[in-house]
């Protein structure tokens, strides 16, 4: 029937299309059919306090799969995506690594914290919360960047890669918000953070163990969207206003951290730009942070440094966010293809070539730029 390729063919589709199915599946069980009840009785199936029948919690292994299962699946996935986590880069990729991952973190940040200083922070212009706005800017679609890359860019464009998975998760989401003001312990960045932090150990002291895990990357992903869409309902993403809050959020992910990252590059005087339009885009797994940010309310409200009602604040927004990251996702995997194909087009008129590797800025004896290609 090849579902998984049909799948492939959606923008995000691992992560998106089963968030959407969760949903979808959540909504019946919200609407409470009659007959649907019904069955679910004549089956055996517990009430739950309200008095109704639904499919998604009739208990056992299903409901804790499919249901109560998202922030251990995402926490298995943050395990996973630590141990690909290569720390061993060559200089050149070192340095476009940490200047992509440094100019889209400081775009999501500046852009997140003055969308919440001119409305408000948990729900903005457009319904849009600061928290929604630095997961989305902040994340990039790795596989894209490096599809991209490899047909457009050169080696050490590639490369990166190992340094922009560093922003895989919600550890810059988190470190922004505390920078803002949320006042999560280190407790609640231990917790939340530990899987990443123990697979990248794992991943880097031996290279079995990180082939190991590298299935799991991708492995969980529709499980653990599957979940944190059987939270959710349907209709969240036929709301105009989260579908329009979704929109500008792609947007403002393309082209604010798509600029920030250009002018990087500039400043650092890297030739070709291939890299930074490549990465100005939301990753499927951002739409997991805001579940992994709830979490770490959950434990900064254990340990008083939150009151109960702060963390019910960021509880509360998981939804929606999760629902606009989706939208997010989905347009700039559109829109980010286009821009790095203008950005090349662009680039071949100036006579710049997007699969050379360029070093330095010398002069040679005619005063023009000589360019220096190497092999690694």
């Amino acid at each position: 029937m090849k579902i998984k390729q049909n799948i492939d063919k959606v923008p995000g589709g691992l992560m998106v299309v089963p968030l959407f199915a969760g949903a979808l599946l959540n909504t019946i069980d919200q609407l409470h059919i009659p007959f649907i009840m019904k069955f679910l009785k004549m089956l055996g199936v517990a009430a739950n306090q309200d008095g109704y029948y639904e499919f998604l919690k009739i208990g056992g292994f299903s409901q804790a799969l499919f249901k109560d299962g998202a922030l251990t699946l995402c926490a298995l996935f943050l395990f996973c995506a630590g141990s690909q986590m290569n720390l061993r880069v060559g200089g050149k990729a070192l340095k476009k690594g940490v200047l992509l991952t440094t100019s889209k973190y400081l775009a999501g940040f500046i852009v997140g914290m003055l969308w919440g200083l001119l409305s408000d922070p948990v729900n903005g212009f457009l319904g849009l919360s600061t928290m929604a706005i630095i997961a989305a800017m902040t994340n990039g679609n790795g596989g894209m960047y490096a599809a991209l890359t490899g047909q457009y860019g050169n080696r050490s464009d590639v490369g990166a890669t190992a340094v922009l998975s560093l922003n895989d998760g919600p550890f810059f989401t988190l470190m922004a918000l505390g920078m803002m003001g949320a006042n999560f312990p280190l407790i609640a960045f231990i917790a939340v953070l530990l899987p990443i932090l123990i697979g990248m150990i794992l991943g880097n002291l031996d290279n079995e163990i990180r082939l190991f895990l590298a299935a799991g990357e991708s492995l969980v992903i529709p499980f653990f969207a599957f979940a944190l869409g059987a939270g959710m309902n349907l209709a969240s993403f036929f709301n105009p206003q989260v579908v329009g809050a979704g929109l500008v959020l792609a947007l403002m992910t393309v082209i604010f951290s798509g600029f920030a990252m250009v002018l990087t590059f500039k400043i650092f005087r890297e030739k070709s730009y291939i890299a930074p339009m490549a990465e100005a885009s939301t990753a499927g797994n951002a739409v997991a942070t805001p579940a992994a940010i709830a979490a770490a309310a959950t434990v900064a409200s254990g340990a008083g440094l939150m009151t109960a009602a702060e963390a019910e604040v960021y509880q509360g927004l998981v939804a929606v966010a999760s629902a606009q990251i989706s939208i997010s996702t989905i347009t700039t995997a559109l829109l980010v293809p286009v821009a790095v194909i203008l950005v090349d087009n662009y680039q071949r008129k100036r006579g710049i070539e997007g699969k050379e590797e360029f070093h330095g800025n010398p002069k040679n004896t005619t005063g023009t730029t000589a360019i220096e290609k190497t092999i690694e």
